[in-house]
């Protein structure tokens, strides 16, 4: 493909970025666009409302004029995990071929229910021969289903299923030296990956972003939910001193974003433990 489009489905809005030459060292984006579809119509990045997001989809291409209807979908949402795991060496198809039969214990429902794929990090010399160490990723099936399926209803070819921590690890710390951690907080989810050299070693899916925060004030404070994002967004956690009423507000954001940092650090703290010889020398923060 000489044009391709990124499509990002997420909670409130859709996002797309057609990219030229995607198969060069450095592809070029050539348009960007978003619209707002309405809220509850994708739940913690997972299609609910078909219609509404198919719509929103047709909107959004006839709006950007887009060169191409071939898409990559990213996906990433808390239905979506990463574990550690190590096979025998051999040629990527067969591992994967293989995952079905290796991985029931891993996960948390029937393999059928699940798509798999293994990312190699390292290969290791053992008594028993080279062992490939990597990541199994794990996504459930109708979770992805439903966004392939709206996408294609809209009239879009679906050429590729991305893992958006994956590629936002290629875009920002591809040519990063040393371990870095990337922490990426969207409106449901929070990607934290720790990756040496560009490579990841550790992903995890924390379920809560940045929408989590308008909800805690929304829910202590009684107001909308637009006047509850407008408040997050002004207040935000800066500790400036703010008028009387507004202080119970930003004690609300501060709890909500205590919680969340906590989940961070805790993410971060675990993989520092158990890799104790690979520290982490930066984190790069990304997000809206």
């Amino acid at each position: 493909m000489t044009r391709v489009v990124g499509l990002d489905i997420g909670d409130g809005v859709l996002r797309a970025a057609e990219v030229k030459d995607p198969a060069r060292a450095r592809p070029t984006v050539v348009k960007y666009h978003e619209v707002a579809i309405p809220q509850g119509a994708v739940s913690k990045g997972e299609v609910v409302d078909r219609e509404a997001v198919v719509a929103g989809i047709r909107q959004l291409w006839s709006r950007a004029r887009f060169g191409t209807k071939d898409v990559v979908l990213g996906m990433g949402n808390h239905r979506i995990l990463a574990r550690d795991h190590v096979v025998r060496a051999q040629p990527i198809d067969r591992i994967r071929e293989q995952l079905p039969f290796q991985v029931q214990e891993l996960l948390p429902v029937p393999v059928n229910d699940a798509l798999l794929d293994f990312y190699p990090v390292w290969t290791e010399e053992t008594d028993q021969g080279p062992m490939v160490h990597g990541l199994l990723v794990a996504a459930i099936r109708e979770a992805v289903l439903a966004n392939v399926e709206a996408a294609e209803q809209a009239g879009l070819h679906v050429a590729e299923v991305d893992l958006i921590p994956f590629a936002l690890t290629r875009l920002l710390l591809g040519g990063q030296s040393g371990m870095s951690a990337l922490v990426d907080i969207g409106a449901s989810t929070t990607y934290v990956v720790m990756a040496a050299n560009g490579v990841p070693h550790f992903m995890r899916v924390i379920p809560s972003g940045g929408r989590d925060v308008t909800d805690a004030i929304v829910a202590a404070h009684d107001i909308s939910f637009g006047d509850a994002e407008r408040l997050k967004r002004s207040i935000g956690i800066l500790g400036r001193p703010l008028s009387p009423e507004l202080t119970p507000v930003a004690a609300t954001i501060a709890s909500a974003v205590h919680e969340q940092l906590m989940s961070v650090r805790n993410t971060i703290s675990y993989f520092a433990t158990a890799r104790p010889t690979m520290p982490i020398q930066q984190i790069v923060l990304s997000g809206g």
